[in-house]
């Protein structure tokens, strides 16, 4: 059997034929910033009560001013997550119960989950064909009397169509929330992701480009948003007048605070974060070199004036143009050692707590006080993308050298020029090897 031509899947030997390692971006910086931190004993700065303290430790501050500066914000403020990063995001803006925020079908669920908290409904509009970000042309479509917002993501790593965003949102007298946590330093026509919408929520998680563990940082130009988001971020109810507060809606705290070791590693990251994003951006673009001309296989495109960080390189399939099924091509793939996913996430709307009948009969707070009803949501983009179409591999994931890079391109060549070989594959014969794998 020629092992260099049978593909893994068929009995043959696999290309890639150990794991890859984790990328570990913590190094000895990191763990010189933490020693600081813990020979302080200072671990969290944060009083929730008046006082400079109210506003975090030195750690926080200093990383709060970093990222300012690199990003070209007048505002920072840091908290525990990305997901309640946009809660504060939203609460700040002033949104509340019966509101609604045009979402993408399509993204991490916190971007569509974080809303209800404060009783604030989301409405999931399709995403569109070559970039997998929110349709702008749906955006416009879907605008009503209770529209207060639009969450845009930044998906994979690429600039949804911000600039044209921001405009329709100022024309409608709405506001625009970035969901900035896969395109750390993603740009369009020279301006940088998360800083074009009135706030832009990064991320510090440790999947991420540049990472704390957990984490995530608001920025905005504007000072009241900034002071709201501390007020969320830290019992702000203890402080309503020290700060000089009119209205105290939607400025009650609770504690999302980043600790000072999280913040002095962040901060370190933050200061190599051109090679971090440049790493993966490498990795991508070879493998998108190496799909050139591979009838069938579409690679991730980048729109005219844009930066993609490549969160996710993502590929899309034209089933017909192959010749077989993205599911059969993803396991062969898989045989021969590449690790990567199908899909991304699910629409939204088909997550149980939107199609559950507590939310369908509008029962359940919040959909008791809004009249939305998503039984019959559907955007056929997003479903056919995440059915047939995508497949996608995490260059922040691994640790990739030029060697392993080349076997990673010559696995995807060597399934493709093979690919007629598992035209006999089904679907059925998928399942069989998952219900293997789980026994």
């Amino acid at each position: 059997m020629n092992h260099t031509n049978t593909l893994a899947l068929l009995g043959g030997e696999a290309l890639i034929k150990k794991p890859l390692l984790r990328y570990n971006s913590i190094g000895d910086k990191e763990k010189k910033a933490v020693m600081k931190v813990m020979d302080s004993q200072n671990l969290s700065g944060f009083y929730g009560s008046p006082g400079e303290e109210f506003f975090g430790g030195p750690e926080v501050r200093s990383l709060e001013e970093s990222w300012s500066s690199k990003f070209g914000s007048s505002y920072s403020v840091s908290v525990n997550s990305n997901t309640t990063g946009l809660f504060a995001a939203i609460g700040a803006l002033g949104l509340g119960p019966g509101d609604e925020v045009l979402v993408p079908a399509t993204t991490m669920s916190a971007t569509a989950i974080a809303p209800l908290f404060w009783g604030v409904v989301p409405k999931f509009i399709d995403i569109e064909d070559d970039f997998f970000t929110i349709d702008i042309s749906e955006v416009e479509k879907n605008i009503n009397k209770n529209t207060k917002a639009i969450i845009v993501v930044n998906l994979f790593g690429h600039p949804a169509y911000l600039r044209d965003l921001s405009l329709l949102c100022k024309k409608r007298g709405l506001y625009l929330i970035e969901d900035n946590a896969q395109a750390p330093l993603g740009s369009e026509y020279g301006h940088m992701c998360g800083t074009i919408g009135d706030i832009g929520v990064y991320s510090l998680n440790v999947h991420k480009h540049i990472h704390s563990g957990e984490g995530g940082v608001c920025v905005t130009n504007n000072k009241d948003l900034a002071d709201k988001m501390s007020l969320i971020r830290n019992h702000g109810e203890n402080v309503h007048e020290w700060m000089n507060i009119e209205s105290p809606v939607n400025t009650l705290g609770l504690n999302l605070r980043l600790t000072e070791m999280s913040a002095a590693i962040a901060r370190v990251q933050l200061n190599d974060v051109v090679y971090h994003v440049e790493k993966r951006e490498k990795i991508a673009q070879s493998l998108t070199e190496a799909c050139a001309g591979l009838k069938g296989i579409i690679a991730p495109k980048v729109r005219n004036e844009c930066r993609h960080n490549y969160y996710c390189w993502t590929l899309k399939i034209n089933e017909k143009e192959l010749g077989i099924d993205r599911d059969i091509f993803s396991e062969a793939l898989l045989a021969e050692g590449f690790p990567h996913n199908r899909g991304y996430i699910q629409p939204l709307y088909n997550l149980p707590l939107f199609k559950k009948e507590t939310a369908i009969g509008n029962k359940g707070w919040p959909f008791s006080i809004n009249k939305n009803n998503y039984k019959n949501v559907s955007c056929p983009v997003a479903e056919r993308l995440y059915k047939k179409e995508i497949l996608f591999f995490e260059p922040c994931a691994y640790d990739i050298d030029d060697g392993l890079l080349k076997v990673l391109c010559d696995a995807i060549i060597k399934v493709h020029k093979n690919r007629q070989k598992l035209t006999s594959f089904s679907s059925n014969d998928i399942n069989k090897w998952k219900a293997k794998d789980i026994a």
